[in-house]
């Protein structure tokens, strides 16, 4: 909870986990090549990603072939959110 405050993360945007790698926060079931892009792109402004909830289909949240779609949203130190990636 205190990484979710720190980086004034809303509560429609949490999830379950939350890391902190190389200064981005990265909270919920966020794909690996995901999280990849934003380290080798390192895109200005940009403090770090989310995926809300638990979305079935969404890395460790597999169950069998059925999948949600889900999005993957970064956020800006300014307090700007965008889609990052879509599954």
């Amino acid at each position: 909870m205190e990484v979710k405050a720190k980086y004034n993360l809303p509560q429609d945007f949490r999830s379950c986990h939350t890391a902190v790698v190389d200064g981005y926060f990265l909270e919920g079931h966020i794909p690996a090549q995901d999280i990849q892009r934003l380290l080798q792109e390192k895109p200005s402004g940009v403090i770090g990603l989310s995926v809300p909830g638990m979305p079935i289909g969404s890395p460790g949240m597999e169950q069998g072939s059925y999948r949600e779609s889900y999005r993957v949203f970064y956020f800006t130190k300014d307090g700007d959110v965008g889609i990052w990636a879509r599954h």
